[in-house]
């Protein structure tokens, strides 16, 4: 395990408070690698909370750069980074809130192409993504890695999010679902408008966001129960979280 600074036990000390994390679970934290898919909506405050939680290493994948538009709801960037690559931006603010974190960047999408090289060496996977190949490249690369993945999505006033874990089995023997079991196909192009199409709620993005950092907190420390075989979906206008359980639509054995 990687020793705790004095300096670290003083930052991370409301974690180590807690039963749950203690200082066993704050030396993962400092020993993750996480790799986040997007600097963007949701990577914004998917990257700021796990930086502020001490994950020792993380990785943005993101080829964009910082425009006037994204800063309603990218809130890692600001109105001086317009222009800049958004995971230099990024990076930036994760160094200046958390100078022990250290952080990779690949400059450009992450795609079936460029997955195995840009998974190598991380532990766990967060699609922040706001396309549906990537989407779909993230589960495929996450379960031929055989590592967890947190995916998430928003669109006008509602979310949702998911842990999958499809290389597992549950108690039963059963492997857990895989993305495909929960949507088996990409819709037709053009049937569900973007963001950029439809709008979004910024402050929405900061909902969903924060609790795929937290599933990633999870499945770190081995807190609590991770979003396996459940989709959580939240609809802004009217608070309301509900949750869908979903199974493998095929029998399959592990690996």
């Amino acid at each position: 395990m990687d020793t705790l600074t004095s300096e670290e036990i003083a930052r991370y000390h409301r974690h180590i408070l807690l039963p749950e994390v203690g200082g066993a679970g704050q030396q993962r934290l400092k020993r993750a690698r996480v790799l986040v898919i997007g600097a963007g909506g949701l990577g914004a405050p998917i990257l700021q909370y796990l930086a502020a939680a001490g994950v020792g290493t993380l990785g943005i994948a993101d080829d964009d750069r910082v425009s006037l538009s994204n800063l309603q709801r990218q809130v890692i960037h600001d109105t001086s980074t317009i222009g800049e690559l958004k995971s230099q931006s990024a990076a930036d603010a994760i160094t200046r809130l958390n100078p022990h974190v250290t952080v990779v960047r690949f400059e450009e999408r992450f795609s079936a192409e460029t997955a195995s090289h840009q998974l190598s060496g991380f532990h766990l996977l967060i699609d922040g993504s706001d396309n549906f190949d990537t989407r779909y490249a993230a589960a495929d690369a996450a379960e031929m890695a055989k590592i967890p993945l947190v995916t998430g999505a928003v669109g006008r006033f509602d979310g949702s999010l998911t842990v999958l874990k499809p290389y597992e089995a549950d108690a039963e023997g059963a492997l857990y679902p895989s993305y495909r079991d929960l949507f088996p196909e990409k819709p037709p192009a053009g049937l569900v408008p973007s963001c950029a199409e439809a709008g979004v709620i910024g402050a929405l993005t900061g909902v969903i966001g924060t609790l795929m950092a937290m599933e990633a907190i999870k499945l770190v420390t081995g807190a609590g129960e991770p979003l396996v075989g459940r989709l959580l979906m939240y609809d802004s206008l009217t608070a309301r979280f509900d949750t869908v359980k979903y199974k493998r639509r095929r029998a399959r054995q592990p690996a």
